[in-house]
């Protein structure tokens, strides 16, 4: 009897503790989502989302929308767009945000597409080697608010100088219960990677 009480009370102890750092996540996740750094950095960074046959879904025309705002008012001198594709695609995700920055006013040779990642840490990684090689180290993310923290970690482990400034627009920031969704699938994503350092978004346009 007495064991079975000390397992109960463990049992409670452990789900009262993996509760408290769920909700402290998930505050932090919250937290990062409001924040807005613009400093003046190498390169504005768009992770890629979906595209259909070259035209970026809602969700990646925001990212683009914003990114492209930001170069104008001269956070960066050049935007990196990153994010590969899937069988049968004629386009990557990268390719395909390239093409709409130069149609919306940025000059092509002011886009840098790297083409690879079918994730957030393997966009990220990609970013980080091509940047490596031009000699940048500093860059302002943009993504969705829900995405930013973790994005930042990664972005930092990797050895990123990162700062985040995530979209304001777009279906993942419409409606109080996709965003309450989105801050329960970031905290989850984000406990993921520092436990097991992958990232759970296996899959084509998973960032």
């Amino acid at each position: 009897m007495i064991f079975l009480r000390l397992a109960l009370k463990a049992v409670t102890a452990v789900l009262l503790l993996a509760f408290l750092v769920f909700a402290a996540t998930a505050g932090r996740v919250w937290w990062f989502a409001r924040q807005d750094d613009r400093r003046v950095s190498d390169a504005i960074v768009v992770l890629g989302a979906a595209q259909f046959d070259g035209r970026p879904s809602s969700v990646f025309t925001a990212r683009l929308v914003h990114a492209r705002d930001l170069w104008r008012d001269d956070v960066a001198p050049r935007i990196i767009t990153v994010g590969g594709n899937r069988a049968g695609d004629r386009f990557t995700e990268a390719s395909a945000a390239k093409v709409w920055l130069t149609q919306h006013g940025v000059p092509a040779d002011q886009v840098v597409a790297v083409g690879t990642g079918s994730d957030t840490l393997t966009s990220v990684d990609a970013v980080e080697a091509r940047m490596q090689v031009r000699g940048w180290s500093t860059a302002v993310v943009v993504t969705d608010p829900w995405h930013a923290l973790r994005t930042r970690a990664m972005a930092t482990d990797q050895g990123i100088d990162a700062v985040m400034s995530p979209t304001r627009q777009g279906p993942a920031v419409r409606q109080r219960s996709t965003q309450i969704r989105y801050i329960v699938r970031e905290t989850l994503a984000y406990l993921y990677y520092k436990v097991f350092g992958k990232s759970s978004d296996r899959g084509s346009n998973a960032v």
